[in-house]
């Protein structure tokens, strides 16, 4: 299902001469997602990642001042630290994670910024670290082929003046390597916007995101 938001945020940026403008975000993740504008929460996913199936796009309106920071925190659904989904069940699997991002001048539709190889993506858990895990009759977290990574998230991460530089660049999925599903069709995605996620679409579960918006 699609939900429409409309979130009336100012978002202050660090120069004199920002430029403000009402911007339309259309965010669609594999399974849940917050974004920020310089530090400020603008929309998090109405549906919580619990969900079976939790696919969903979200639309916000927000104002901001240009340029612009925005951050996604980005996660694929695990039942714990093993990184599995459906765990004990004949459909115990890795999960795969994927999201897509457009931003557009309210006003006039025109396509502002999208997400591409240009946003920085950090990885702040991944597993498991052996796929077999995901054929163990009682997989535990931490043990044998169940091992993960865990990596602090920053301090102000989401903020403007944050510094990025060493995140890798996102990688770019096709479609059919991600199989969006609910919500991706109801969204008219400029042909620029990329489906993206780290470079494993499998084992890495949770990401912060990072991209510039008129620069």
């Amino acid at each position: 299902m699609r939900y429409i938001l409309a979130a009336a945020f100012t978002l202050t940026a660090s120069m004199a001469t920002a430029e403000t403008q009402t911007l339309k975000a259309d965010v669609w993740a594999d399974n849940w997602f917050a974004m920020y504008a310089n530090g400020s929460l603008v929309v998090e996913d109405s549906v919580p990642i619990t969900t079976e199936r939790s696919f969903n796009a979200e639309t916000v309106t927000f104002t901001a001042n240009l340029p612009t920071t925005i951050a996604f925190e980005v996660k694929d659904f695990k039942e714990n630290d093993t990184g599995l989904e459906y765990i004990g069940t004949n459909r115990q699997q890795m999960g795969d994670g994927g999201m897509i991002a457009q931003f557009l001048d309210a006003a006039t539709g025109k396509t502002v910024a999208v997400t591409n190889a240009a946003v920085r993506c950090l990885v702040v858990h991944r597993a498991p670290l052996d796929r077999a895990c995901a054929e163990e009759s009682n997989p535990v977290a931490g043990e044998g082929a169940c091992a993960f990574e865990v990596t602090e998230t920053p301090t102000n991460w989401t903020s403007s003046d944050f510094d990025d530089s060493s995140w890798p660049s996102a990688t770019e999925y096709s479609v059919r390597e991600v199989g969006p599903k609910d919500g991706y069709d109801t969204i008219e995605w400029d042909r620029a916007a990329q489906l993206i996620w780290s470079e494993d679409l499998v084992r890495d579960n949770t990401l912060l995101c990072r991209m510039k918006i008129g620069e």
